[in-house]
């Protein structure tokens, strides 16, 4: 961190203006401009050919599932989608651009003017403006560690190199680490329902600059802007503008004067080192792609891919709330993900009370799988299940306590939750003469609280429905057990 805490009343001066460069891969079979695989994990310098090597005399030619993803992905983030892109090579030299150039967009990128929106700490909403999205190919890799010669050499893996990249770059809107955190959450879940992009981080499918500066609160002028790169994970995004949004203030009030660079997150230390001088847009002498022709996205093919976009994930929230009568909290678990999602609506569909599903999907089965550290597809028991035990739950022939002790069961075993019923089976009490019997028994035992119960101590009621469940071994309908011991203890 910086070298000492900066008091609160003088973070309170300034302002942090925020804005992120986010890169996704595009989840195609082959690469941008060629018919190389696009698949991680292959041995080094294996998925590679001369366009993505850019030998001479190959020609790259624009892969039409990419324009497809990019563009789903540009109107699941409300972008306005240009009829005519250009593509434009962006120069610069690096060990991992065999070319010494990178196939990009410029000033006609394939989309403009965009926003997602993201929740506030008041319970509101703020909408994030999004600059642009655009299409570009992605470089290899250098590899730094993991060989015995390390310290002294470099080793290059090209797989990458032509990879599909869209580019989504927002506006300076952000204003906090947090609001950061949420926009890129909100990004990564709906580029996963649009399905253009697995948005691995580990794998780097998903990668995230960020670009901060800092300027004296109510001022218009922006400060000098600093590139954060290296961060893997959205966790770290938010420590690093942290670390950094504090590193720029303290330089600020100590007299100094910030620097336009790239600075790297060392997420070991919890801080940035400077990494080189930032580059403006005219030092990538960018041109248009002469092997290239312009991008032309139809109306007849923006109106197929507008059909191919599902619903989106607010949108599938509210209609869920209304829908399902769900809680706010439970449907943004529901929706967090659109596979699970789309599993617990087809369940839903056939269950007699489609709420119930959810607590008990949630409550009973993602709780025991939390606590185990398991993921939801691990699960022993299934959705079927899961709307099975929902069911016999509301029709009142188990009770909540003999449910929790059901699935004990099907996770002690790995059982479902049906097969599990079938030989188990508990009976429950709903015989209403039977019941009676059991309370009258309760109360002649406890003369005491009787009294304290007329004597206007209502919640004693409570009491008397644990003792008689005890005494039913858990068995007795819990509704109209209820019912009746109210009634009795009244009469």
């Amino acid at each position: 961190m910086p070298t000492a805490a900066i008091p609160p009343d003088v973070l309170a001066k300034y302002e942090p203006v925020i804005g992120l460069e986010v890169h996704v891969q595009l989840l195609t079979a082959t690469k941008a401009f060629c018919s190389c695989a696009n698949r991680f994990g292959a041995d080094p310098n294996t998925n590679i050919c001369p366009v993505c090597l850019g030998l001479p005399g190959a020609l790259p030619v624009t892969n039409e599932k990419a324009v497809e993803f990019a563009t789903l992905a540009s109107l699941a983030l409300n972008c306005q989608v240009r009829e005519r892109s250009i593509f434009a090579r962006k120069n610069y030299f690096y060990p991992d651009l065999p070319k010494g150039y990178q196939i990009s967009q410029f000033d006609k990128p394939l989309a403009e003017h965009g926003w997602i929106e993201v929740p506030t700490a008041d319970g509101g909403k703020k909408r994030i403006g999004i600059t642009r999205l655009h299409m570009e190919e992605d470089a290899g890799k250098s590899l730094h560690d993991g060989f015995s010669d390390s310290a002294t050499r470099t080793y290059l893996d090209l797989n990458r190199c032509g990879t599909p990249l869209a580019e989504i770059v927002s506006e300076p809107d952000i204003r906090t680490s947090d609001e950061a955190f949420e926009y890129l959450t909100r990004l990564k879940e709906i580029l996963l329902y649009a399905g253009v992009s697995d948005c691995n981080m580990e794998e780097g499918s998903l990668r995230c600059d960020a670009n901060v500066s800092v300027r004296p609160r109510g001022r218009e002028e922006l400060g000098t802007k600093v590139e954060v790169k290296n961060v893997n994970s959205f966790k770290f995004v938010r420590a690093a503008l942290e670390y950094e949004i504090e590193r720029q203030i303290e330089v600020i009030e100590s007299g100094g004067r910030i620097m336009q660079e790239t600075r790297l997150w060392n997420a070991n230390e919890g801080r940035t080192y400077s990494m080189r001088s930032k580059e403006q847009s005219h030092d990538y002498r960018y041109f248009p792609e002469p092997d290239l022709p312009p991008l032309i996205v139809s109306v007849e093919f923006l109106s197929e891919a507008r059909k191919k976009l599902p619903e989106l994930p607010e949108a599938r929230r509210a209609r869920m709330i209304a829908e399902y009568e769900l809680s706010v909290q439970d449907a943004h678990t529901l929706t967090a993900a659109r596979e699970f999602a789309d599993r617990f609506e087809a369940a839903a569909k056939t269950a007699r009370n489609p709420r119930r599903v959810a607590n008990v999907l949630l409550s009973e089965v993602g709780g025991r799988l939390k606590a185990l550290g398991l993921e939801q597809e691990q699960s022993p028991v299934s959705m079927a299940g899961i709307v099975l035990a929902a069911d016999l739950l509301d029709e009142g022939k188990i009770s909540s306590k003999q449910m929790k002790q059901l699935f004990d069961v099907c996770f002690e075993k790995g059982e479902d939750f049906g097969p599990v019923y079938e030989r188990e089976k508990p009976q429950q009490i709903t015989d209403a003469a039977a019941i009676e019997t059991l309370i009258d028994e309760v109360i002649a035992a406890n003369p005491k609280q009787v009294e304290q119960y007329r004597a206007g101590k209502k919640t004693m009621a409570g009491f008397f429905v644990g003792q008689v469940m005890r005494a039913s071994k858990g068995q007795a309908n819990p509704a109209l057990l209820n019912e009746l011991v109210s009634k009795k203890l009244e009469g």
